[in-house]
């Protein structure tokens, strides 16, 4: 099925919840970074497929969990993924289920739901094009015990980090990156909720070159 197909499914299909999705499915909000510019809360994962569609997905980790309850021990996938369109979006969210398509299912919906736009320039004293394939400005994260800082790369020298970073950099269309990283980074989950904090407060930074717009 096309793009344009799975659009027009969902616009027949899809009946939306809230204010924003109404707005959207009636088309008088076309774009995600009108939802995102004002700090809107996304609560409808069909309002990303609606304005970005064709996004990829990647699964981060697959990780078999247990909880206590009152009949036993209860055994659930836990899931980590990640969207994104591979030029400005990316998303990263996790999902449990007792069967893999439900856990995986779900994943990628609180992905969307907590998608960002990611913030693009050229930051490395050692390049200087004024091209957007890296960051602008050096930015650090957190989840958990584990601490990622993203630094700005010249071009070409690629994305300089593990697997899981370089996915989500990646889907978010970034091309030159540092990653350095320090606490428990072989736990997966929380090393990808610190890039995608990293990402999230790259935004919220004030540059010199804000100043003048």
């Amino acid at each position: 099925m096309s793009l344009e197909e799975t659009h027009e499914e969902l616009e027949r299909t899809w009946t939306p919840k809230t204010r924003v999705g109404r707005l959207v499915a009636e088309g008088k909000v076309k774009t995600l970074d009108e939802i995102l510019k004002r700090g809107i809360p996304i609560q409808e994962p069909e309002i990303v497929d609606m304005l970005v569609p064709g996004l990829k997905e990647e699964i981060i980790e697959v990780r078999r969990v247990q909880r206590q309850t009152d009949a036993g021990e209860l055994t659930q996938l836990r899931i980590v993924a990640a969207v994104g369109d591979g030029m400005n979006y990316v998303g990263v969210g996790k999902g449990k289920g007792r069967e893999f398509r439900i856990a995986l299912a779900d994943a990628i919906r609180n992905a969307k739901l907590n998608i960002v736009k990611v913030r693009k320039g050229c930051g490395s004293w050692e390049c200087g094009c004024g091209r957007p394939h890296s960051i602008p400005a050096t930015v650090t994260g957190s989840s958990g015990s584990v601490r990622v800082r993203l630094m700005p790369a010249p071009r070409k020298l690629g994305i300089v980090g593990n697997e899981t970073a370089k996915v989500i950099l990646s889907l978010g269309g970034l091309q030159d990156v540092r990653v350095f990283s320090k606490g428990q980074t072989k736990n997966r989950m929380n090393y990808a909720f610190a890039v995608h904090d990293a990402l999230w407060k790259l935004l919220l930074m004030t540059l010199p070159y804000d100043w003048r717009t």
